[in-house]
């Protein structure tokens, strides 16, 4: 009885030891979201974890503890060449780890279930915004604003619903400081929910391995007040208005309607695919060894079929066609917002 008493009290001491020592280096980015909440909003992501952390500590000391204490009291002495003491099951132990594990696996469930319906409650004023993702970049559109925007804007204290999909694999919208992760699935619609409560600059991260830049699949995420992020959807929407009065500022906007900034920059910086940035007009070398001028007529095959001449350094190409999404007039205007950059 001594034995399991001693172990007893040392899988206490190290239970609490280990969950003060990972609590105190911060295993979880600041909560900046309703749904993270902290780990006394009952319901909240920070709460479960923190139980979760509880049990996973509990668990590791209920194994190490005995399993040490094994080696220092029950070693072998010296000169003992007798036989271990012969044991049979114990069948109270076995009902015991197997019911008490299966309660505590309901009780988790239960948990889970209470947090995730907790953080799906939607509001009735709840903001609307539109994702797409696609190799290698996040598109945002406010439709109660009429643009599109390669980051994310979002008033702090009022609760968002993200329509999500995806143009071509299977992707996963993530914030940390929200907690939150939700795949973005081809021809479906998925919904993140949350309300941000805490001002800053964030990123969404990728976290679905998607392909060869899956590293680099971040875009902004902006916690504005509510005035600021007025200011915002009022400079967009002017910016919007006046880029449609020129075929090159209906090109920007369109290249960012498409997400094609996640392959090409506009300032040299090398991305996937070629920078747009002195493109037009240059001498490009193609995957096959033969130098090419990129003109429109080049340009425009690219897009229609992007594997007709691939330019060396990035094959093999991941461009989708988009002969069935863009217009002559629309290739047009990227082309010719293409030659604006120099």
């Amino acid at each position: 009885m001594r034995h399991y008493v001693t172990v007893g009290i040392l899988v206490i001491v190290v239970t609490i030891l280990t969950y003060a020592g990972l609590y105190s280096v911060d295993l979880l980015p600041v909560a900046a979201s309703l749904q993270a909440g902290s780990i006394n909003d009952v319901g909240s992501i920070d709460w479960l974890w923190n139980w979760e952390l509880v049990v996973m500590c509990f668990l590791f000391s209920l194994i190490a503890v005995p399993m040490f204490y094994s080696f220092v009291v029950f070693r072998r002495r010296k000169g003992d060449t007798s036989d271990g003491e012969h044991m049979e099951g114990n069948t109270n132990l076995e009902i015991a780890w197997t019911v008490l594990p299966l309660i505590l696996v309901f009780a988790f469930a239960y948990m889970g279930a209470y947090s995730l319906g907790d953080i799906r409650r939607m509001d009735l004023d709840a903001m609307s915004i539109k994702v797409r993702a696609q190799q290698f970049t996040w598109t945002f559109e406010y439709p109660e604003y009429g643009f599109f925007s390669n980051e994310l804007h979002l008033p702090v204290d009022q609760q968002v619903v993200l329509k999500m999909t995806s143009t071509d694999v299977i992707h996963s919208f993530w914030v940390p400081e929200f907690r939150i992760k939700q795949d973005v699935v081809p021809g479906r619609i998925t919904e993140y929910i949350v309300t941000p409560t805490l001002i800053g600059p964030y990123e969404v991260r990728c976290a679905e391995l998607c392909g060869t830049s899956h590293y680099n699949m971040e875009n902004a995420v902006i916690v504005e007040s509510r005035a600021n992020f007025d200011i915002w959807v009022a400079e967009q929407v002017a910016i919007a208005a006046a880029a449609a009065q020129t075929p090159e500022g209906q090109g920007q906007l369109l290249a960012v309607k498409n997400g094609c900034s996640g392959c090409h920059s506009v300032d040299g910086t090398r991305l996937t695919g070629p920078t747009w940035f002195g493109i037009y007009g240059a001498d490009v070398e193609l995957a096959d060894g033969r130098t090419i001028v990129v003109d429109d007529a080049f340009i425009i095959e690219s897009i229609l079929d992007p594997k007709a001449k691939e330019v060396a350094g990035f094959s093999p190409t991941s461009m989708p066609t988009y002969a069935t999404v863009l217009t002559e007039e629309e290739i047009a205007n990227i082309i010719a917002y293409i030659k604006t950059l120099r």
